[in-house]
């Protein structure tokens, strides 16, 4: 490692509380928690043999919702930190976000995201920032929010510490959700310091209590790969010259942080949103009983700040508390054991519909009051036919795994148009504003992992709102008399039809195989995608997509596969849907009914396993690629 002393560091300086999990759990309102300013003057940190001491010169506090420190470079320490390069730091890169390991104690995942990486990331956006405004008259001022990972409190300093150092004045937001803190960049109010010039909202979306990570956002929206990787050098460069005093010389007599209570801004939008969708109503959501699952993530607020002011009842909404150990299950709307607590708790309840989060909210899932999931396709069909009532034949953007059932709902149902681009939320998003730029209307972007975002909210990945765009149609529905409780939603997706069989393999690449000689995991993997490519144009059975914008996508046997390389790891994901579909009335179903859907199942098994053969053929003679998930597949 190196070992820098008399570092000279402009930072804030806030009492590091090591109960960190039960300061939140204690208090009320966990999004109004004070970090309270050094009483003696004097903080010390240590995490994974970092040892910072700090001096605080001056603090104080103003305004009854802020609360505002001024810390000058006074301190004298010596620190110790890993020697990392510009390599180490562009590993942390994951598509337009940042990850890393925060957290020491799981085998195999050494720590990768410590303070002075942090420090320097953050020093890195504050540098970047400064460029793309231009600012020279005025100080920029930052955003920064996390979720409710263990490591949050942690990386909150950091981050504050590193801006200060670029010169940039710190609003913290505390627990807060990763769609607030873009909204912060429009939100034109200052006396909550709105708009923020950027945004840093910490978190790791689903993975699990070890992890953390960085979105950063400006009033354009969420930064892209190009600026990611930027960042991280720049972050390469700062850390490389931590003792340099040249770069310090940016820094002000005093770097400020002011603490805001943002999160009751931005629930009072969504409030309003439903309130005008039913006609100004107090109360529009009265009477319906409609419970939240947050997954111990940020999520909580959405019972007691968005749905009991519209009136909703939610007793039996669970894990609202921040708890960064996820305790309960992974809070992911994909996870199976997830979307099988929430649909427990509707059923349980009795209630009209069920919502479930992400741990940093820019994702959600719902269920209705016969257990029925709204995730994936069928959520994606759901939110198309409330977007194409507002917007009869406008373009509906998706990533690449969508089924031909949905294009068919969407394009022959609806009258929309379906355009299935790739995999990543922030392709999907960037899409959808290009094609409005070249006259192609579109209002919703939508993975089935549960990311959406719509042109009315800036193109803004919320989880929440997408609920609300759908209490917005629970509530309008009844105030038009046409009915209540969420039949309403599951009739809207009538007729949505939904594959018999759904896989998805992953086939690793092995990074250290010899046939890869030195070339690069995607290197090798577009080598597959074009072998496979290759064989399907002599197999009569099979027609590839016509238009495709990932990998490969083929049609045959009753359904289709998709082979793509991952956006990020050395995987070939491979996802295989057979449609066969015959609608029986289950009501009165006979004996010989009954036998027709049995085989009809034990065919779309079979046509599965087909589509599966046809890809283990054309791969078998890659060896650097794990075949295993296909070899179990096609012997079963």
């Amino acid at each position: 490692g190196k070992v820098f002393q008399n570092l000279n560091v402009v930072q804030s300086c806030y009492l590091q509380n090591k109960q960190f999990k039960t300061r939140y759990q204690r208090e009320p309102d966990p999004y109004m928690s004070a970090l309270l300013p050094c009483s003696s003057g004097k903080l010390t940190l240590n995490l994974n043999s970092s040892m910072r001491a700090h001096s605080l010169s001056k603090y104080q506090t103003v305004l009854s919702k802020q609360r505002t420190f001024y810390c000058n470079a006074a301190s004298s320490s010596v620190i110790t930190v890993p020697s990392l390069d510009k390599t180490d730091f562009l590993k942390l890169q994951n598509g337009s976000d940042i990850r890393g390991v925060a957290v020491p104690g799981v085998e195999g995942e050494p720590v990768s995201l410590p303070e002075p990486v942090t420090e320097a990331i953050a020093a890195a956006f504050g540098q970047w920032l400064l460029h793309k405004k231009k600012a020279e008259s005025r100080c920029l001022r930052v955003s920064v929010g996390h979720d409710s990972r263990i490591s949050a409190q942690t990386l909150l300093e950091a981050v504050s510490r590193g801006l200060g150092v670029s010169g940039l004045d710190v609003v913290q937001f505390g627990l807060a959700s990763t769609p607030a803190m873009f909204n912060s960049t429009l939100t034109d109010d200052e006396s909550f310091l709105c708009p923020a010039d950027g945004a840093i909202m910490i978190t790791a979306s689903h993975l699990p209590y070890n992890r953390n990570g960085f979105k950063f956002f400006t009033s354009d929206g969420g930064l892209g790969k190009v600026d990611i990787k930027n960042i991280l050098e720049r972050a390469a460069d700062i850390y490389k010259n931590l003792s340099d005093e040249n770069l310090r010389k940016s820094q002000r007599e005093s770097s400020s942080i002011t603490k805001v209570d943002y999160m009751s801004v931005y629930t009072s939008g969504l409030v309003k949103a439903v309130r005008k969708a039913a006609g100004d109503l107090e109360k529009p959501l009265e009477g319906f009983h409609i419970v939240v699952d947050a997954g111990n993530g940020a999520g909580g607020f959405f019972a007691a700040k968005v749905l009991e002011p519209l009136g909703a009842i939610t007793s039996g909404s669970q894990f609202l508390e921040p708890d960064g150990m996820f305790p309960n299950h992974i809070p992911n709307p994909e996870d199976k054991s997830a979307m099988e607590a929430i649909t427990k708790a509707v059923l349980d309840n009795k209630a009209d519909l069920g919502i479930i989060f992400d741990t940093d909210v820019d994702r959600s899932a719902a269920v209705d009051s016969t257990g029925r999931e709204f995730n994936r396709n069928r959520l994606i069909a759901l939110l198309s036919a409330i977007v194409l009532e507002e917007h009869p034949g406008t373009t509906i953007v998706t990533d690449s795994v969508t089924s031909d059932g949905l294009t068919s709902y969407i394009e022959k149902k609806l009258g929309g148009k379906h355009h299935r681009f790739k995999r990543g939320y922030k392709n999907v998003i960037d899409e959808a504003i290009r094609l409005n730029s070249v006259g192609e209307e579109s209002h919703l972007a939508i993975e089935t992992s549960g990311h959406g975002a719509l042109k009315e909210n800036h193109w803004l990945d919320d989880g929440a709102y997408l609920m609300v765009k759908i209490l917005n149609k629970l509530a309008a529905a009844r105030t038009a008399g046409q009915g209540s409780g969420s039949k309403v939603l599951t009739d809207l997706v009538e007729g949505l039809e939904e594959p018999k069989v759904a896989l998805e393999l992953r086939l690793k690449i092995d990074k250290n195989h010899s046939d890869l000689e030195g070339s690069d995991f995607r290197e090798y993997g577009e080598k597959v995608l074009q072998h496979v490519s290759n064989s399907i144009e002599t197999n009569p059975n099979l027609k590839r997509a016509p238009v495709n914008y990932e990998g490969i996508r083929v049609s045959g046997f009753g359904g289709w596969f998709l082979l793509r390389l991952s956006l990020h790891d050395p995987v070939l994901p491979l996802n295989i849907e057979v449609n066969i579909c015959i609608k029986l009335d289950l009501v009165s179903v006979s004996k010989l009914s009954l036998k027709l859907f049995n085989w009809t199942q034990a065919q779309s098994e079979d046509d599965a396993v087909k589509l599966g053969l046809v890809v283990a053929t054309a791969v078998k003679e890659f060896n650097a690629l794990d075949t295993s998930a296909l070899s179990d597949l096609t012997h079963s």
